[in-house]
C-alpha cells in the first residue's frame, strides 16, 4: 500500500518510505545495502538550496537493513549514524519496525491518530533551529491579532450561489448533485425542524460505496432509489458504532459559524472539528428561526485575506521568509535515524479503489499521493474525488476491489485530459526550499487544498503540506 522500490519487487504492501541523507559532499553520490542485494547503487540527488547535501527517498520492509554511501567512487558510512561491522566493512544500520506499515484492515477509528494533513509529523532539530522563537511568536501575535479583529462577513462574496440539500432527498439523486455542481459537500436542510441540521459531504458518499460493496451489507444499490439523507445519517450512527465497537457515536448535529463571528474563531473551529468547510449562517430571530445559509467558508478564503492584508508589509512577519523545510511544517517522509515519525501513506496507480478508500477513511487522511516506482508524483487521490463515480452511474458498474485507482480518476476526466493533470489544481506541488509566504499564497487559491513537496527534476514526493498544516503553525 506505501510506495515501494525496485528492490521491494514493486510490491504495493508492507514497505515504508524512507529518507536516506548524505551530507558531506561530493561530485556523484549513491545507495547500496542489504535492500538491493547490495547489487543496484541508487543515485542521489543535491537537495534543492544545499547543493553538499544528497538525498534520495526508497521504501523498505519493517526489519534490519544495512547500507553505505558509493561517493565519488568510493565506499563511504555516516560516522554520525549508528554503524556495524559486516561482510561489506563498517555499514550503517536502520531498523523499520512493524509499526510503521500501517495494515488498513487494522485501523480503527477512534484511536487512529494517524493524520496525513492535520499531525505535525515533521521533527527536525536543525531545521527549527533556524526560526528565531521570537520572530516566530512575532508573527503568530500578529497575525492572531488581524483574525480577531475582521469577522466572517470579509468572506462573503459579491455574488454567487450555495447548494442546500433537504434531508428526506433519496441519497442517488444527492449524488448526482454534487457531481453535476461540482461541489464536495453540501448543508443539509430539515423542513420540519425550519433549520440546517448537518453537512452531506464527499466522506458519506464513500462510507455509502464501502458499505454497498460490503458482504451482508444492510443497504443495497436498489435502495439508494427510496434511502433518504436523514436514514443514512441515522444508520451511518449505528454503522459507526459497530466500527469502533463501543456502542459510542458522535451525535448528528450541524457544526456553523455566524457572520459576527470573528476569522479566528471560524478558522479555530475547522480545526479543532477536523471539517474542510464550514457553513456561516445567520439569523435575526432569537430563537434562531428562519436561518439564512450566506457563505461555505473554508481555510483557503481565511488565507486570502491574510495575504492579501500583509502583502504589502511581509517583513512584519518575518517567518513568512522562512523555507519551509526549516520550519516544523506539514508532513514529511521520515528520515533515517528520526524515531516516532508517523507513516506516510503514497499508494501506486495500479492500487485497488477499495485500498484508496479504507486508508482515507481509516487513516483520517483527505488524500493520498499516486507515486510511480521510483516514488515520483503521477496524480492524487483525495475524497472529493468519489463523487465523479455519479458520471453515468459509474458507482453501480464497479467493484471497489477490482478497479484501480488509475481507472478511477480517469472517470472524472475528460480523454484528452494528461495523466497527473499537472497543468491543473490536481497535483499542486512546492519544493521545500520555497519560503512559506509562497506555499500560502499558492493554497489561497480557490480549490486548492494542499501542496504536495517533492524533490526537484524527478518529482519524488518528499510530503505534504495542507491548508490544515498552515494554519495549525500560524496559530500555534
Amino acid at each position: 500500500m506505501f510506495g515501494s522500490g525496485a528492490a521491494t519487487g514493486h510490491d504495493n504492501t508492507g514497505v515504508v518510505p524512507m529518507r536516506f541523507v548524505w551530507p558531506y559532499g561530493g561530485r556523484s553520490v549513491f545507495l547500496s545495502g542489504s535492500f538491493t542485494g547490495w547489487t543496484e547503487h541508487i543515485p542521489m540527488s543535491p537537495m534543492e538550496g544545499c547543493p553538499t547535501v544528497f538525498q534520495v527517498i526508497w521504501s523498505l520492509t519493517p526489519g534490519h537493513h544495512q547500507y553505505k554511501f558509493f561517493v565519488d567512487g568510493e565506499w563511504r558510512h555516516d560516522e554520525h549514524q549508528r554503524s556495524v561491522s559486516g561482510n561489506y566493512g563498517v555499514v550503517n544500520t536502520v531498523f523499520v519496525p512493524m509499526e510503521l506499515y500501517v495494515d488498513p484492515s487494522v485501523f480503527d477509528l477512534e484511536t487512529s491518530g494517524s493524520n496525513m494533513e492535520l499531525d505535525d509529523a515533521f521533527s527536525h532539530s536543525e531545521a527549527i533551529s533556524r526560526v528565531s522563537e521570537a520572530d516566530l511568536q512575532v508573527s503568530r501575535h500578529r497575525i492572531s491579532a488581524f483574525l480577531s479583529m475582521h469577522t466572517a462577513y470579509e468572506l462573503l462574496p459579491e455574488s454567487g450561489k450555495v447548494i442546500a440539500l433537504d434531508v428526506n432527498l433519496p441519497v442517488k439523486q444527492a449524488f448526482h448533485i454534487l457531481h453535476e455542481q461540482r461541489v464536495p459537500l453540501a448543508p443539509l436542510w430539515d423542513f420540519l425542524k425550519g433549520q440546517f441540521v448537518g453537512v452531506l459531504s464527499a466522506l458519506d458518499f464513500i462510507l455509502i460505496l464501502r458499505e454497498l460493496g460490503n458482504n451482508g451489507s444492510n443497504l443495497t444499490e436498489e435502495e439508494l432509489e427510496t434511502h433518504t439523507i436523514s436514514a443514512w445519517k441515522e444508520g451511518k450512527l449505528y454503522l459507526n458504532r459497530q466500527i469502533n465497537g463501543n456502542g459510542r457515536a458522535h451525535p448528528w448535529h450541524l457544526i456553523d459559524a455566524g457572520p459576527h463571528d470573528s476569522l479566528k474563531d471560524v478558522a479555530l473551529k475547522i480545526l479543532q472539528n477536523k471539517i474542510s468547510t464550514i457553513p456561516i449562517i445567520h439569523t435575526s430571530s432569537p430563537d434562531g428561526s428562519f436561518p439564512q445559509l450566506l457563505h461555505l467558508a473554508s481555510l483557503s478564503g481565511i488565507l486570502k485575506c491574510i495575504c492579501r492584508h500583509f502583502r504589502h508589509s511581509a517583513s512584519s512577519l518575518p517567518v513568512l521568509q522562512q523555507p519551509i523545510c526549516t520550519i516544523p511544517l506539514g508532513t514529511w517522509v521520515p528520515k533515517i535515524g528520526e524515531s516516532n515519525i508517523r507513516p506516510f501513506a503514497m499508494l501506486r496507480p495500479n492500487a485497488s479503489l477499495g485500498d484508496a478508500l479504507s486508508l482515507l477513511v481509516q487513516a483520517e487522511v483527505s488524500s493520498i499521493p499516486i507515486v510511480d516506482d521510483n516514488d515520483s508524483l503521477l496524480d492524487i487521490y483525495s475524497r472529493s474525488d468519489i463523487t465523479a463515480l455519479a458520471k453515468d452511474k459509474a458507482y453501480a458498474q464497479i467493484h471497489l476491489d477490482e478497479i484501480s485507482i488509475h481507472e478511477a480518476l480517469q472517470l472524472g476526466q475528460d480523454a484528452n485530459t494528461p495523466y497527473g493533470f499537472y497543468n491543473g489544481q490536481r497535483c499542486q506541488m512546492c519544493l521545500g526550499s520555497d519560503p512559506l509566504h509562497k506555499v500560502m499564497e499558492r493554497l489561497a487559491n480557490p480549490g486548492v487544498r494542499r501542496l504536495l513537496i517533492v524533490e526537484a527534476g524527478s518529482k519524488r514526493v518528499q510530503g505534504i503540506i495542507s491548508l490544515s498544516d498552515v494554519f495549525s503553525f500560524l496559530l500555534g
